[in-house]
C-alpha cells in the first residue's frame, strides 16, 4: 500500500520501468538470436528477462527484513453474508468470533481487503464478534453497479453492514476505511450513541489526505494539474496498468515502493510481501476512482460533533497521514484518546500488530463495559 497522495506517481513510474525492463530483456535476447547483437548483450538480456520474473525474491532478501514467527495469510471465515445495495453492487462481509460478544465492524484502506485485518482476527475473535468486509470494487465485493466509488457511498455501504450486528457496535477504519468510518459520521449522526457506541480511526485523517501527507506542499501544487489527470488515465487504461502492476510485482519495484512508503523497516518479510501483493490483486480503474473520492474528502467540521468514545491510532513515522492528523482529530473530538505507535509506519496494524491489537481490545473492553452501565447513549 503506496503512500496514498504519491500513488499514482509510484505506479506510473514503476510501471513504466518495469515495461523498460522486460521490453530490453528481450530486445537483447531476440538481438543475439539474430545475431546483430553480442554475447555481451545476451548475457545482459537473459538477466533483465530473470530480474522482470523473479526480481521480488531478490528484494525482499534484501529489503524484507527477518522472517516472522507469524506472517500474514489470506484467511477467510466460513461465515459470510452477500448484501446487496440499491445500485446493485454486492459486498461480501464475513463474521468471526462468538456471536453474543461486543461486535466491532472493520473498514480496511485502499488497494487491499478485510484480509488487511489478519492480526485482528487473530487476536481479537477470542473476545469479540468481529465483523469484516471488503468495500465495493476491492476483495470479494463486487464492482460498483452504479459505477460510483465516493466516500459517501461507500458509508452507505457501511451503514448496511451495520445492520448485520445484533447489538451496538464499534466502528473501526485504517486510512481510506477510517475516511469512510468519518464520512459515516457526517452522514448518519443519528447512529452515533445508539447503533455506534465507539469509533476506532487508524493511520487516517480527517480531510483530503494530500493535506496530511510529509510531501504535501509538492502534492497540493501537482493535485491538479498532475495527479488528477494520471487518475483519469489510469481509469482509461485499466487493463495496461494493471498489466504493469503485476510486472512491478514479480520484479519487486513495487516491494521497494511499499517498503520505503509504508514502513519504517520493523516489517517482516512475509508482512511487505502480503502487502505488496494485495495491489496487483485490485483494478487500478477502481482505485484511481476511489483515490479521486479521497480527494474530496472534508469531515473537518464533523469532528466536534463526535460523542462517542473514540480511538484515535497514529504511526509515529507514516508519510500517508502525518501524526500532526491524529493529534489535530484528538484535540477536536471530545471523548477521544490517542495512541501513537513506534516506530511504524502507516500499515502500523502489520508492523506494530501486537501494540494495535492491545490497545483495540484494551479501548473495546471499555467501551462494552460502559455501555452495560448505562454511560453510553
Amino acid at each position: 500500500m503506496f503512500m496514498l497522495p504519491l500513488a499514482p506517481i509510484l505506479v506510473l513510474l514503476t510501471g513504466l520501468l518495469s515495461a523498460a525492463l522486460l521490453g530490453f530483456g528481450v530486445y537483447f535476447v531476440a538481438g543475439w538470436f539474430t545475431a546483430t547483437l553480442t554475447a555481451t548483450l545476451l548475457i545482459a538480456g537473459l538477466a533483465m528477462l530473470l530480474f522482470s520474473l523473479f526480481g521480488r525474491y531478490l528484494v525482499l532478501l534484501i529489503l524484507g527484513g527477518r522472517v516472522g514467527s507469524d506472517e500474514p495469510k489470506f484467511i477467510h471465515s466460513n461465515e459470510t453474508q452477500r448484501i446487496k445495495r440499491p445500485d446493485g453492487t454486492e459486498l461480501h462481509v464475513e463474521f468471526y468470533g462468538p456471536p453474543t460478544a461486543q461486535p466491532i465492524i472493520f473498514t480496511h484502506g485502499i488497494a487491499t481487503s478485510n484480509t488487511d485485518w489478519y492480526y485482528a482476527k487473530r487476536h481479537l475473535a477470542d473476545r469479540f464478534r468481529l465483523i469484516m468486509w471488503d468495500v465495493r470494487g476491492l476483495g470479494k465485493s463486487s464492482r460498483a453497479g452504479d459505477g460510483s466509488y465516493s466516500l459517501e457511498k461507500m458509508a452507505g455501504d457501511l451503514e448496511a453492514v451495520l445492520a448485520l450486528a445484533d447489538k451496538p457496535a464499534i466502528l473501526v477504519g485504517h486510512s481510506m476505511g477510517g475516511m469512510i468510518t468519518l464520512t459515516f459520521c457526517k452522514i448518519f449522526p443519528q447512529h452515533l450513541g445508539q447503533k455506534v457506541v465507539g469509533l476506532g480511526l487508524v493511520n487516517t485523517t480527517y480531510i483530503n489526505p494530500v493535506n496530511t501527507s510529509t510531501a504535501r506542499g509538492f502534492l497540493k501544487v501537482v493535485q491538479k494539474p498532475l495527479l488528477e489527470p494520471l487518475l483519469y488515465l489510469i481509469i482509461g487504461l485499466s487493463p495496461l496498468f494493471w498489466l504493469m502492476s503485476w510486472m512491478s510485482y514479480f520484479n519487486g519495484t513495487a516491494h521497494i515502493g511499499s517498503r520505503f512508503t509504508s514502513f519504517v523497516g520493523k516489517q517482516t518479510r512475509g508482512q511487505l510481501e502480503f502487502m505488496t501483493v494485495c495491489q496487483p490483486l485490485c483494478s487500478p480503474g477502481v482505485l484511481a476512482r476511489q483515490m479521486l473520492a479521497m480527494f474530496r474528502h472534508d469531515t473537518t467540521a464533523t469532528l466536534e460533533q463526535i460523542k462517542v468514545p473514540t480511538l484515535i491510532v497514529a504511526a509515529d513515522n507514516d508519510r500517508g497521514c502525518i501524526p500532526e492528523a491524529s493529534e489535530y482529530m484528538h484535540q477536536h473530538i471530545a471523548n477521544s484518546e490517542l495512541v501513537t505507535l513506534a516506530p511504524s509506519g502507516h500499515v502500523s496494524i502489520f508492523e506494530q500488530n501486537e501494540h494495535f491489537t492491545e490497545a483495540m481490545a484494551n479501548f473495546s473492553l471499555k467501551v462494552s463495559q460502559e455501555q452495560r452501565q448505562g454511560q453510553i447513549a
